[in-house]
This record gives structure tokens, C-alpha cells and sequence, in this order.
């Protein structure tokens, strides 16, 4: 990139900049009239000049002109008019010359607004794309958040300077000069006069500026920095926590924070002392317009029309010249910006733009050769060997496990292998070429590299496990409008400079795992993820989250029906007490006081548990059936109840984690109602404090909470209420709650509770795990199985995988390797969160998988124990950086080698 901000935008906008430059340049025609006519408005119609009497006319539009031969030609006599006709024409015609110019103005910032736009877009590409070829080493020093802010915040001036470069000067300039010279054409005096004082402004006030530039760079560094500050303190925020290290982090904080201030302050202090000075510059012209002028105007020199216009010229001179400054200002302030956001993303080792070219997937050559390193030594970056001159072969088809002692090397061969770490000397190459010199849709589709601490980006379960299929545009997105909208996003990349591609067009490559398409993908899905054993996570998942019916129209039917068969189930069994089932007249002693009063799932936030307290209709249908006295008299109980049994209790005792109804931060807040309301009788209780107490009740369940709160005549009068609730629901709350109901599927409920449709009985307390396996067991029997497993591929993972387990993350991590047909399989430690039985049976799993397909692709295993050793073909062993050991189990268990020093450990 250009090391100039200013070359930059003329060689990417050079033919926009000319035309707008043209268009400015005829703009300066209908400006310099509009300076003229209001002097012909005075002299003329007003003060009589051009009319010698009062019923004297003049001609207006007459066009005549001298032609060779025909002589002296007239092609429009013109129009008389008088000196009032004259007022209105001229002032007309004033009119138009403003609306006109407002016209250009409008066109002019509205293109280079669009011009801005375009480049902003154009850079912020370039450098993301740059960031996709940083070598791997530069993302071991960089702060992401700050390489983000960058691309966000610290290009967005560049792209609104862009369209200022040229046509802000040309303008401003074109707008200053033109006023200026209609000054001296009416006063050389007058004009001299502003010239100086003009010079004066524009030598001045771009000096005192240049402080405030240093100050601005200043403050974009210590933003930038407070930015990856920031984002460090969220990225280890466990580690914080963990060593009670929050207020050391604070007073970091708060000394970048203060640094920023005083810059800031600075800033402040500069920049309104140079705008004090400028204003008061600019107002010691007019002081000698009224003083020179006048004199002039008395001596008859100039007539008042010229003064006048004067004085209107110069009323539009100080706007642009300042702003011209304030260009200045901000070219320099831009091209401060860019250079050091240039200078951030200039990296030594670039990856050539051409390794990183789309190829479809029919057209990718497949990595079919030895993969090997060659007098291969990798370094970290304090420059210690983590790898010394290691020289090995991996054929096609071989299974190769590595062992070794503390930082093992195997671990840097691993990341060499999967082109994660260039050498420091040596290479890794595929038959005799450089891995790093063949592109990445070939080492990116033949070589599959997973290890324990991969990323996952923020979208669903499907999204991640596919995203090593997204190599290119499978097949074109249809769009409702023909593609229309989308032929104009294309020509508006092409003019940024960006490359067309549609993210709405389908990136799956379904061929490389064998499917014809979206339908038929799930079942090459499954046994990848059964091999893993992260089919089950899946599944657990799935049934505690709610489903998109957009993409499983067909699900709420089958639920239906698998309602109904667990209940078939449990009443052949005779185990029916396993559930206390939902039904409309009946109160379901597992679920809370609230819940009962609903008998739905809440959607609004009017009757959300904090909020439906303080509801009037809520309200007038517990107190018409004579609830509210109670409910509070209930909550109370509970209050005391409470205060009584945890009141002394430490924050942090587990017997809070059994309160539903109240924390430990509500104890003091309840200790002082009750002491407060004690004796109290209900109709002198505040308005204020009966919806805290009531809330109480609300969360009550008789089976868990055993205060004995709860009799048959109360459970029948909450039930009355409930149906008298839904009877008068306003059409206000119909869409602030979903009313269970038995022969429907409920929308905003988990799968799990659509089957179940009820609350597990709390007297079972292997209940869960008993209903769990005979959901399981219906799943297959009602032929559920696929729909609910890719129900559970819908999940969100969160951002970067946190919503799921970190051994859920590692099983995700390998499943999304081995989904890819690739040539070589690198694994390195992938599974370090799972326990050895798990570890072991996936890696049988997995290497029995491999063996059996076509292709029979290298797999090389960096091992995290000796326990499965005995699988491979071969066995590598590192003792540091060092490989001391080559071949295959049996040869090197008889010597006495470090293998056997391993596994005698």
C-alpha cells in the first residue's frame, strides 16, 4: 500500500476525483453571480440607478449579436420592465442562483460522501485480507481487539478524508477565491485589506494546529492500547477471578484511563484556544469594512451597492477558509492515522495472494505424496528450539503415534506439519515441494490439523462442524427479486475493489464427504460424530433447548405423538409417578405457585416472575378470587420462614443454591420487611411493599420447599383463578404468554418438555435419568432420532465455543477434522479434557475408521499418554526437541530406549 494517504486515494479514485473536480469547478459560476446580483438589486431597483424616471423601464434578456455578412442580428428583443418588475426579477433570479448552488453542494458532498464510502471500504479489506496472510508468528504478539480496532475505528477517517482530498480544496479554495476576487473587483482597498488578514489566518492557525496533531496520535495509542487491555482482562477474566486479582486490573485501568484524560484534556485546552484565535482573526475585517469602507463610501469612492456586496462576499469567506484549514488539519491528522495503521499491518512474510486463490472443489489437486521434514528446526519466539534438524517420512496411508518428555517436540512437529509454524531452517515438504509454496486449497483440504485448544466461531453447532467444508461457492443463492439487489452489491465490490463473492451462496462442498446435498448430509454427519462420542452431548443439548420450526416444520406432529407413547409407556410400566403431567384443572404439585397461576410459558416481560406482581389484570383476577390476602400472608410465612433458617448463614452456604425464591443479597432487604409489616393486617400493608412479599409465594413448591404452605382448598383456588386468568386474557397479554395445552406442541418450551409435558416427581431420585433413556429409547422407535440429533446441531456454541464443555469443544474439534476426505491427519494431544476410557475408545474409534475408508489417509497422533501406542504403525519419541526414536512399537519396546522408559512410567 501506498505510503501516502493522498496517493492512495488518487491512484483508486482518480476518475471519480476528475469529475467531481469538473462538477466543482462549474459550480463556481452560479456562486460568483449570486455575489453580483445583490449589488444589482441595490443599485438598480432599489436605489433607482438605470431608471431616470419613475415610470422608466429596462431590458431584461435581450439577445442580439454581430454576424459577418448579415450584420448586426437580434434573436430575442428582451423584456421591459419597470423598477418594481426589475425588484421581483432580480430577487427571483437571486433565488434561483441559491437554490441552484445548494443543488451542487447537495451533489458534491453526497458523491464524495459515496466516494468516501467506497475507499473506507476498499482499505478496510485490504487490510483484513492482509491479516488472512499474516504469517503465523505475528498472531502470537498481536492483541486481537487491537488489530479490530484498527479495522473499525482508526481507518474511519481515512475513508471520510477520502472524499475531501481533492474536492474539499477545490471547493473551499474555488469558494475563497472567487469571493476574494469579487472583493477586489469592487475595492482593491477592501480587497487588499482581506487578502492580508486572510494570510494571516492561513500562516498562523495551521502552526499553533500542529500540537494538536501530536496529542491526537498520542490519544489513538493509548485507545488502541486501553483497547487490548480491555480485551485481555474478558479473554482471562477465569484467571482473574481465580487470583483475586480484579482490583490490580482495576488500578490498571484506571491509570490508562488516566493517561487518556490528560491527553484528552490537552486536546481540549489546544484546540479551543486555536479557535479562539482564529474567530477572533476573522473578526477584525469586518471592524475595517464599517471603517475603511464607510470612508471610501463617504469620500464616493464606492457606492453603497459595492459595500454591501463587499460585505456579503466577505460573509462567505471566512466559512470556506476555514474549513480549508481545518482540511489541512485533518490531512495531516489522516495521513498521521495511516501511516501508522500502514505501518501495523507491513509485515515481513506476507502469504502470497496467490496461495490464498478460491478453487472449486472439483478442481483442487489432492496432496497424494510424502509428507516430510527435512533439517526441520522450529524456534518460539524468544528464540529457544523447540524443534532441532529433524528428518522424517510420512507416507500415504501410515499410522504414526508420538510420544515424548515434558515440552516435547512432537508438539512443534504437529503445528510444522499442519503449516501452524514455519521453520525457523529446514522444511516440511509434500514429495519435493515446499509445503508453504503449494496453495492452501491443497495442504488446506489434504492435511486436517486439530488440537485440544481450538476456536469455534460464534454460530451453531452445524456452522462449526462444517466450517472445514467451506472451501468455495458450491452453487448460486436464489434470490426472491431475480437478483437484483445483488447484481448492485456486486458492481459496488467491484468498484471497492473487493472480490464478488456471496456469503448467501452455498460453501458446503457435499461431495467431499459423499452427500448429494443439505438432505442427505446428516447421515454422513452421524457416524463421525458416534466415532467421536459426541452424539449423546448432542442430543442432551438438543432436548434442553427449544427448536426452530423454520427448520424442522415437521417436528411438532412427531412430538405429539411421542408425547402421547411416553405416557403409554409409563402406564405400562407402572411407573406413571415418575411425572406430574400438566393438566388444565388440575394443580401440578412439582411446579411453583406462579407457574400454576399461568399454566404457560411466559413471553412478554409483563408476566415474567418480577413483573407479573406489579400487573393490574393479573392482579384484579387474584383479588376477585380472593387470593392477594393469601399470597401475601403465604409470602410472609415464607419470609419468616426463611429468615429464621438462613438468616445467619454465610453468602456463600450451599443451602442458597436449594432457595429458589430468595438469594443471599435479598436476606437483609426481607429481614427488614418482616420486622417492618410484623402485626401488620393486609389492608394497611403499603401498596409499595406487597408485590416483594407476594413474589415469594410465587416461587413456592410444596414437594422441594416442605414449608407446608399449601392445602387442597388453596391448590382448587389457584386453579379457579388460573382458568378465570385465561377466561379475560386482554388482547394486549395474548402474545405475552403460550397456555399449555395437551394436544399441542408448545413453541417456547425445550423438547424435552414438549415430551414430557409435566415436572418430574422430586420423590424419584434417579426420576431424571430413568425418563431420559426412555426418551432416548422413543427417540428410535418413533424413527426421531436424525430430527432431534440435528435439532442439537442448531445449538449456538457462543462465542468461541463457550457455551459448550471444554471436552465437548475437543470432540467438536476432532468431528470437524475428520468429517474432511483428507490425505493426512494431524492430531495433536486433541483430546486432553476427556478421561483415559473415553480417550482411548475414540482414538480406537477413529483409527479403525480411517483404515476402512478408500483413500486409508495418514494419520499422525501426538499422544498424551503410552496407552495406545501399540495401534500404530509407527512410533516417533522426542526427548525435548530432540527425536531420538523411529520405528515400530515392537522394535523399540526391546531396546532400552526412552519409548521404554515411557511406558515403564
Amino acid at each position: 500500500m501506498e505510503s501516502s494517504i493522498t496517493a492512495y486515494i488518487w491512484k483508486h479514485t482518480k476518475k471519480q476525483q476528475l469529475w467531481i473536480l469538473l462538477v466543482v469547478a462549474l459550480s463556481m459560476i452560479p456562486y460568483f453571480m449570486s455575489f453580483d446580483l445583490p449589488k444589482q438589486i441595490v443599485n438598480g431597483p432599489i436605489q433607482g440607478e438605470g431608471f431616470s424616471t419613475a415610470d422608466a423601464t429596462r431590458t431584461f434578456f435581450r439577445i442580439e449579436f454581430d454576424v459577418y455578412y448579415f450584420g448586426h442580428v437580434v434573436l430575442f428583443e428582451g423584456v421591459e420592465l419597470a423598477r418594481v418588475g426589475s425588484l421581483f426579477l432580480l430577487s427571483g433570479m437571486f433565488l434561483a442562483l441559491v437554490i441552484i448552488n445548494g443543488l451542487f453542494k447537495l451533489y458534491i458532498n453526497t458523491y464524495k460522501g459515496k466516494l468516501g464510502e467506497r475507499l473506507l471500504r476498499r482499505i478496510r479489506f485490504e487490510l483484513i485480507d492482509k491479516v488472512l496472510r499474516f504469517p503465523p508468528k505475528i498472531f502470537k504478539r498481536v492483541k486481537s481487539a487491537e488489530i479490530a480496532g484498527m479495522v473499525k475505528d482508526e481507518v474511519e477517517p481515512i475513508g471520510g478524508f477520502s472524499g475531501d482530498a481533492f474536492v474539499t480544496p477545490a471547493l473551499l479554495g474555488g469558494q475563497a477565491l472567487t469571493a476574494l476576487v469579487f472583493i477586489f473587483v469592487q475595492s482593491i482597498p477592501l480587497g487588499l485589506i482581506t487578502l492580508t488578514l486572510v494570510a494571516v489566518q492561513a500562516i498562523i492557525i495551521p502552526k499553533m494546529r500542529r500540537r494538536l496533531l501530536v496529542l491526537g496520535r498520542e490519544r489513538q495509542l493509548t485507545a488502541r492500547q486501553m483497547a487490548g487491555r480491555v480485551s485481555e482482562i474478558v479473554d482471562g477474566i477465569d484467571v482473574v477471578h481465580s487470583y483475586d486479582t480484579s482490583n490490580y486490573e482495576r488500578a490498571d485501568v484506571v491509570a490508562r484511563l488516566g493517561r487518556i484524560f490528560k491527553i484528552r484534556y490537552d486536546i481540549y485546552q489546544w484546540k479551543f484556544m486555536v479557535k479562539f484565535l482564529n474567530n477572533l482573526l476573522a473578526s477584525f475585517t469586518p471592524f475595517f469594512f464599517y471603517i475603511v469602507g464607510g470612508y471610501l463610501a463617504i469620500q464616493g469612492r464606492i457606492d453603497i451597492g459595492q459595500l454591501v456586496a463587499v460585505i456579503a462576499a466577505y460573509k462567505d469567506l471566512p466559512g470556506p477558509l476555514k474549513e480549508l484549514i481545518d482540511w489541512d488539519q485533518a490531512r495531516q491528522d489522516v495521513q498521521i492515522k495511516y501511516t501508522q495503521v500502514i505501518g501495523q499491518f507491513t509485515i515481513d512474510g506476507l502469504i502470497d495472494p496467490s496461495i490464498q486463490a478460491v478453487v472449486d472443489g472439483d478442481a483442487a489437486q489432492p496432496l497424494n505424496r510424502p509428507l516430510a521434514a527435512v533439517n526441520l528446526s522450529l524456534a518460539d519466539d524468544s528464540g529457544a528450539k523447540i524443534l532441532e534438524r529433524t528428518n522424517l517420512q510420512i507416507t500415504p496411508g501410515e499410522t504414526i503415534g508420538i510420544l515424548g518428555t515434558g515440552a516435547s517436540g512432537g508438539d512443534a512437529l504437529a503445528e510444522a506439519l499442519g503449516r501452524l509454524q514455519w521453520p525457523e531452517t529446514g522444511k516440511v515438504v509434500a514429495g519435493s515441494d515446499d509445503i508453504l509454496t503449494l496453495p492452501e486449497s491443497v495442504t488446506g483440504r489434504s492435511i486436517s490439523y486439530a488440537s485440544s485448544d481450538a476456536y469455534f466461531f460464534s454460530g451453531s453447532l452445524r456452522d462449526n462442524l462444517l466450517y472445514g467444508l467451506k472451501h468455495a461457492p458450491v452453487s448460486k443463492a436464489v434470490y426472491e427479486d431475480g437478483g437484483v439487489f445483488r447484481k448492485w452489491e456486486e458492481a459496488e465490490a467491484r468498484r471497492a475493489g473487493n472480490p464478488v463473492f456471496d456469503i448467501s451462496d452455498d460453501w458446503i462442498n457435499y461431495a467431499a464427504v459423499g452427500a448429494n446435498g443439505q438432505a442427505d448430509l446428516l447421515e454422513f454427519i452421524i457416524p463421525i460424530l458416534d466415532k467421536v462420542l459426541f452424539s449423546k452431548d448432542i442430543l442432551d443439548l438438543a432436548l434442553r433447548s427449544t427448536a426452530d420450526l423454520s427448520q424442522h416444520p415437521d417436528l411438532p406432529p412427531s412430538i405429539l405423538k411421542m408425547r402421547h407413547a411416553l405416557r403409554e409407556r409409563l402406564e405400562a410400566e407402572n411407573q406413571t409417578g415418575l411425572i406430574d403431567f400438566f393438566e388444565p384443572g388440575v394443580y401440578n404439585t412439582e411446579s411453583t405457585v406462579g407457574e400454576n397461576l399461568l399454566f404457560g410459558n411466559a413471553v412478554g416481560t409483563a408476566l415474567m416472575p418480577r413483573e407479573i406482581g406489579k400487573n393490574a389484570y393479573f392482579r384484579t383476577v387474584i383479588e376477585n378470587a380472593g387470593l392477594d390476602r393469601v399470597l401475601y400472608k403465604m409470602g410472609y410465612e415464607i419470609a419468616e420462614t426463611a429468615i429464621e433458617l438462613f438468616g445467619d448463614l454465610q453468602e456463600d452456604h450451599p443451602f442458597f443454591q436449594q432457595l429458589t425464591f430468595m438469594s443471599a443479597d435479598d436476606i437483609p432487604e426481607y429481614q427488614r420487611l418482616v420486622q417492618k409489616l410484623d402485626g401488620v393486617d393486609f389492608a394497611d400493608v403499603p401498596e409499595e411493599d406487597r408485590p416483594s412479599i407476594i413474589r415469594l409465594s410465587f416461587a413456592y413448591i410444596e414437594p422441594r420447599h416442605r414449608f407446608g404452605l399449601l392445602t387442597d382448598e388453596l391448590m382448587a383456588q389457584i386453579v379457579e383463578a388460573r382458568q378465570a386468568f385465561h377466561a379475560g386474557l386482554p388482547e394486549d397479554l395474548k402474545d405475552d404468554i403460550e397456555i399449555y395445552d395437551p394436544t399441542a406442541y408448545t413453541v417456547t418450551g425445550s423438547l424435552m418438555d414438549n415430551v414430557v409435558f409435566g415436572r418430574l416427581n422430586s420423590k424419584h431420585a434417579d426420576g431424571a435419568e430413568r425418563i431420559q433413556a426412555m426418551v432416548l429409547d422413543l427417540l428410535n422407535e418413533q424413527g426421531l432420532y436424525n430430527e432431534f440429533l440435528s435439532c442439537g446441531l442448531d445449538f449456538q456454541v457462543g462465542t468461541g465455543g463457550k457455551r459448550l464443555t471444554l471436552a465437548q469443544r475437543q470432540k467438536l474439534t476432532l468431528a470437524r477434522a475428520l468429517l474432511r476426505p483428507s490425505a493426512y491427519f494431524i492430531f495433536n494431544r486433541p483430546l486432553t479434557a476427556l478421561d483415559n476410557a473415553s480417550r482411548n475408545q475414540i482414538a480406537r474409534n477413529v483409527l479403525a475408521l480411517k483404515k476402512n475408508t478408500d483413500n486409508s489417509p495418514a494419520i499422525v497422533w501426538v499422544l498424551a499418554d503410552t496407552t495406545l501406542a501399540t495401534l500404530f504403525d509407527r512410533i516417533i519419541v522426542f526427548d525435548g526437541s530432540t527425536l531420538v526414536e523411529d520405528g515400530t512399537y515392537a522394535e523399540l519396546i526391546e531396546k532400552d530406549g526412552l519409548l521404554k522408559e515411557l511406558v515403564s512410567r
